[in-house]
């Protein structure tokens, strides 16, 4: 076979070389070493733009090595509407989700250590149907909070969310409220609740847990808001800046009280904990 025609299975062993080589960028384009990326915690040495993460991937950069202790990791969806679309049912999505992610849900909730501070942590997987606020998400961040009640701990929550989960119709929306419920007992046992917004966070989860913290933070580029830019440039017959909805623009109008990078997010967070252990 002559040199310039290649057969599809050439083709895409070629196309696996490279993707175990490089990383591209989605926001500059770059094609970056894709351990030079890793190394820098996923982060673009050329443009700075913060990568999305998988959950178990943040506990590690985040929490003292070997300190991780999971809670409640067998709570998995329901489908309480026996929901089908054009695709297919709910319960097939989920099982997809499942295979690709090796989650039960898409948030990891659990117990560890920040520089010798204990704390309980929950990280929401944007890989599982788009992070989306389910009732077993919703419960998982609840009895996260309980734990940290009960325990007198902080509350750390790392959000990644498309917002509620339509797939369960009013349940999904009511986990709203449930987990507020529950991050308000924090607050009256007066138990510091940080919430860390990655990208993106939007929609009910927007709306409801990720925005109440006593500390919000967020990572650079972020996309922060509730509804996408396309409804309310039509509700409003305006043009939006294009910083519009990324977590500078954010904190500019007063809704984050800071901007982290990754790499000083572990710190950051370990110097606010011990400000509340005086």
């Amino acid at each position: 076979m002559p040199w310039f025609i290649k057969t599809k299975t050439e083709r895409e062993a070629q196309k696996e070389i490279s993707d175990d080589i490089w990383e591209k960028c989605n926001k500059c384009k770059a094609h970056v070493f894709k351990q030079d990326y890793i190394n820098n915690l996923n982060v673009c040495p050329k443009c700075g733009s913060h990568g999305k993460i998988t959950a178990y991937e943040r506990i590690g950069m985040t929490l003292d090595s070997g300190t991780f202790k999971e809670l409640n990791e067998t709570i998995s969806p329901a489908d309480p509407l026996g929901f089908i679309d054009g695709k297919g049912p709910y319960t097939a999505k989920v099982d997809q989700a499942r295979k690709k992610t090796g989650l039960n849900e898409a948030v990891v909730t659990g117990t560890g250590k920040i520089n010798e501070i204990a704390v309980v942590i929950a990280v929401m997987d944007f890989r599982f149907l788009g992070g989306s606020l389910g009732s077993a998400t919703g419960e998982k961040i609840l009895l996260a909070s309980n734990y940290a009640c009960e325990h007198k701990l902080p509350y750390i929550i790392f959000s990644a969310s498309g917002g509620a989960r339509m797939h369960e119709g009013i349940l999904s929306l009511m986990q709203m409220a449930k987990t507020c419920a529950g991050i308000a007992r924090l607050d009256e046992k007066q138990l510091p609740f940080i919430s860390v917004l990655t990208d993106p966070t939007t929609g009910g989860v927007s709306a409801s847990y990720a925005m109440v913290g006593d500390v919000n933070i967020a990572e650079p580029g972020a996309l922060v808001g509730f509804a996408g830019r396309r409804v309310i440039e039509q509700t409003i017959k305006q043009k939006l800046p294009d910083s519009f909805q990324t977590s500078e623009f954010v904190l500019e109008h007063g809704f984050l009280d800071m901007v982290v990078h990754r790499k000083d997010l572990k710190n950051t967070l370990s110097g606010i904990l011990s400000y509340y252990n005086r």
